[in-house]
């Protein structure tokens, strides 16, 4: 079985040609006129709200529109562009193919990332998990980063914004946890390797998860050692397809985390439902936890629920003595956070 999705990534033609500008209004129509003269390209008017552009270049001219700032994203809903290549006829069903322009500016986004996924530009950074008992690294939450042409890192707040904007979620977290795996194996490492996924962006989890699962056994991963973790999961509204998609992880021997427990009200509902083998404290709860009486009854809550249950506790967002003292006393097996170290592209081997 295959779709679409796994398939498509989308593009925006290079080609020249003529772009056909349609505005709801005749000042937007104007507008743009008023831009493109500041550009010196040369249009026509072919009435009011409607204007025509012949480019070397689709793609160039739609980075004028798009990143000089000149219109905002209500102006941007409101211009349509048809671009025909040379030679090509206007027919009823290519009419069809106009865009606004604000999805035409989600689309490069999609196209930047598009283009990071194919070429590898992604890698992945990793932040010490620490066992409290023992005092030693667990192991690692991996943590996706872009690297763009110039060798600067993108990170993942944009790379999911263009996912979103783009319908590119599938790739990106389907690019990113490949990306873990090889790099885990390349860093070689022997710990827990905690692997982040969007549970939205996995239709049918034997499907969209093959390749994954594909990696872990061809870089001969011991599958106890990675532990997916749902990420957004206050964003889920179908709690039997995530169950469905964490019962695939566990049948293929992995564990399973669910993260920023704590946030939301529907936490202990989806501890009882889903089961996972660990549960991340959220870093709103951690955060002066010492201090705080409220936080300090619903981490005892959430301890207790996971605890009665065999699920291992992990606190994150640790950034103090004080937080690692308060969890290590009242029933947190796990600890994260930059009191133990930041994320780094080589991971910490031994706590200082």
């Amino acid at each position: 079985m295959s779709c679409t999705k796994c398939q498509t990534l989308p593009s925006i033609s290079t080609n020249g040609g003529d772009v056909i500008i349609s505005c709801d209004v005749p000042e937007l129509a104007t507008k743009i006129g008023d831009f493109l003269k500041t550009k010196k390209i040369n249009f026509d008017h072919q009435d009011s709200q409607t204007l025509m552009v012949s480019v070397e270049c689709f793609e160039s001219l739609l980075e004028y529109l798009c990143l000089a700032n000149q219109f905002n994203k209500l102006e941007r809903e409101g211009i349509k562009l048809l671009f025909l290549k040379h030679s090509q006829m206007l027919t009823p069903s290519i009419l069809k193919e106009m865009k606004s322009l604000q999805k035409y500016k989600d689309l490069m986004g999609a196209t930047e990332l598009s283009n990071l996924i194919t070429k590898g530009a992604l890698t992945t950074h990793f932040q010490p998990i620490v066992d409290l008992k023992s005092d030693t690294i667990y192991g690692y939450e991996s943590l996706a980063r872009g690297v763009s042409d110039e060798g600067n890192l993108i990170y993942p707040d944009k790379l999911f914004t263009w996912a979103r904007e783009g319908d590119m979620l599938f790739y990106l977290d389907r690019a990113c946890r490949e990306s873990s795996l090889k790099t885990a194996a390349v860093k070689n490492i022997k710990n827990k390797v905690f692997i982040n996924f969007i549970p939205t962006a996995i239709y049918d989890p034997e499907h969209c998860l093959q390749s994954t699962v594909k990696w872990a056994k061809q870089l001969e991963f011991d599958p106890k050692n990675i532990i997916f973790e749902v990420i957004e999961s206050d964003h889920v509204e179908d709690l039997d397809h995530l169950k469905r998609i964490l019962d695939f992880y566990k049948s293929q021997g992995f564990m399973v985390a669910l993260d920023d427990v704590g946030s939301g009200y529907s936490s202990l509902n989806m501890i009882a439902k889903l089961l996972p083998n660990i549960v991340k404290i959220d870093r709103a709860i951690i955060d002066h936890i010492d201090t705080n009486e409220v936080n300090q009854s619903i981490f005892r809550a959430i301890t207790q629920i996971a605890h009665e249950n065999n699920i291992i506790v992990l606190a994150e967002g640790i950034e103090r003595l004080e937080e690692v003292a308060f969890c290590s006393a009242n029933g947190a097996d796990l600890a994260q956070g930059y009191y133990f170290g930041r994320p780094n592209a080589e991971p910490i081997r031994k706590l200082s």
